[in-house]
């Protein structure tokens, strides 16, 4: 789908074709064929294809050609799926002259509060310029909202998994729900940090552009700005993955030590039971010669040395904190 924008009274508004002389964003949604070449004849560029955008070398995202400067960034959106973490996608910039062209596969949830924000004049959007650092803060403020979220969801986690002791965390717990609760923050978290490496060597790009092309100064404080944003949320989800393989390691730790003690229980009542089933077993015995079996207390006496010699180690085994 071609989207066309055009610059007037200090906002966006939407136009049909063909491209005007006001028209300071071109935006392809999925585009067909003939988009790509409309747009490539009207501009004099080239629209990457798909296998292109995804392609991971510097160079290949990176790069000036045919008088316009691409720029290619992995964004995260919203799949379609309830609960599903957020997909990858790769966005391509390309900066003509005053006029920006997007390509995108999807659609994140930034695009359409630029667009709110710029037909509400809540930003600037005068050129192309202007339109790319402000799609770009808008990718930005995305990711700084999902870091945010992502943060809290591992507080909880860090919570629950500590809380409770011994045998009460047994019962509350559910370990395999907090190990999959883990691997989805964890796998967000690395996705979170691929879109903003993606996006923090665009924005060096991008101000190296600007610098040359001699734009206003401005813009070129906004992206600097942008740039270190992009770097202290970088920082946070390096330490936020850090925290999550440690709540992993400690989970997996806990699950060994219930394992450890469910074990020792029934190592224990084992070595308990031996000298009660000893008792059994030898009055058990056939043999027509046993001076208890006449006894009148014989079998009162062989219960209770059964009890006796259960309850002697299992005080021995409180006494010295096994149990």
């Amino acid at each position: 789908m071609l989207t066309l924008y055009d610059a007037a009274d200090s906002a966006l508004t939407r136009r049909s074709e063909p491209i005007g002389e006001k028209t300071v964003w071109v935006d392809l949604l999925n585009p067909t064929k003939e988009e790509d070449v409309l747009v490539e004849t009207a501009l004099g560029i080239a629209v990457p294809t798909r296998e292109e955008m995804d392609e991971i070398e510097a160079s290949s995202r990176l790069y000036h050609e045919g008088g316009g400067h691409y720029m290619t960034a992995v964004v995260l959106h919203q799949s379609l799926v309830p609960n599903e973490p957020p997909i990858s996608t790769p966005v391509t910039f390309i900066l003509a002259g005053q006029r920006l062209v997007t390509v995108r596969y999807a659609e994140p949830r930034a695009f359409q509060l630029f667009v709110q924000r710029a037909q509400k004049k809540d930003t600037a959007c005068m050129t192309g310029t202007a339109v790319l650092v402000g799609l770009l803060e808008s990718i930005i403020d995305r990711e700084a909202d999902r870091v945010e979220r992502v943060t809290g969801e591992v507080d909880k986690l860090s919570q629950t998994i500590f809380r409770g002791k011994g045998g009460e965390r047994t019962r509350t717990l559910r370990f395999d729900v907090n190990i999959k609760a883990i691997g989805r923050e964890g796998e967000l978290t690395s996705r979170s940090r691929e879109c903003l490496l993606t996006l923090d060597r665009l924005l060096t790009y991008l101000g190296h552009v600007l610098t040359e092309r001699g734009d206003d100064k401005q813009l070129r404080a906004r992206v600097k700005t942008a740039t270190r944003d992009v770097r202290s949320l970088a920082d946070h989800i390096g330490y936020l993955s850090s925290k999550i393989t440690f709540l992993l390691d400690a989970t997996l730790g806990m699950i060994n030590n219930e394992q450890n003690t469910i074990i020792k229980t029934f190592s224990v009542l084992a070595v308990a039971l031996m000298p009660p089933t000893l008792v059994g077993t030898i009055y058990g015995m056939n043999f027509k010669h046993m001076p208890e079996l006449d006894w009148t207390w014989g079998y009162p006496m062989a219960l209770g040395f059964m009890v006796l010699s259960a309850v002697l180690p299992w005080i021995y085994f409180k006494r010295k904190g096994w149990l």
